[in-house]
């Protein structure tokens, strides 16, 4: 993805499929408000769904940065180094560590290298935004998967691919605690915030983004 007008019809593609704009924020790795910003300047937003399509330059774009890291995501060799690494820096929080949460979707590929390198249980927990349309996020709620491991009394590695605004990961360590479970450390990819903790929960990237300008 190389430009703006290509997130334009990514999002437009990804609308017509019937996706959430918080699922559409997830797989693009971008905010909810660039997502919305992205759908709404496509044309296919509903409430846009009768009238021409805007103009992508008619309007201010949200300030944000896209993530495109198709080339590691598909390809198994790849994705299975970067975890690896994702690992190896996680590795210092704790020695007792039994499970490694996952957050749907990019997150869980990654996170299945790391409770194999980390020797854990996996998880995997759908954040709220996966639901989220407009309005207020504490209405939804996320939810763990069957299909994996349960979290219980024990201290867990929280994985993911992006942060964006950090309430993803916020959610996900209070629904870890709220089972039982404690985060002893979170891992991504790419870090858009420049985050160190959240909820005293430390967190580490790989690549941190700084957005770097000057105020007018």
């Amino acid at each position: 993805m190389k430009n703006v007008d290509t997130l334009i019809e990514s999002a437009a593609e990804l609308a017509e499929r019937g996706l959430s704009k918080g699922e559409i924020a997830d797989e693009l790795n971008v905010s909810r408000e660039t997502a919305s910003w992205l759908v709404e300047r496509s044309g296919t937003d509903s409430d846009a769904a009768s009238e021409p399509a805007p103009s992508p330059r008619a309007t201010t774009s949200p300030q944000d940065i896209h993530v495109d890291w198709n080339a590691i995501g598909r390809d198994s060799a790849r994705l299975t180094q970067v975890s690896k690494a994702m690992a190896d820096i996680i590795s210092k929080e704790g020695d007792d560590v039994g499970l490694t949460v996952g957050i749907e979707k990019a997150g869980v590929p990654l996170a299945t290298v790391v409770a194999r390198e980390l020797d854990t249980d996996l998880s995997a927990y759908g954040p709220a935004k996966h639901q989220w349309e407009e309005g207020d996020l504490d209405e939804l709620g996320g939810g763990f998967s069957r299909n994996f491991a349960a979290i219980s009394d024990q201290e867990c590695y929280v994985v993911d691919d992006t942060i964006t605004s950090g309430t993803t990961l916020r959610e996900t360590i209070e629904a870890i605690r709220a089972r039982g479970g404690e985060p002893v450390g979170c891992v991504v990819l790419v870090d858009k915030q420049g985050v160190e903790e959240i909820d005293g929960v430390p967190v580490y990237s790989l690549i941190n983004v700084v957005s770097v300008g000057r105020d007018e």
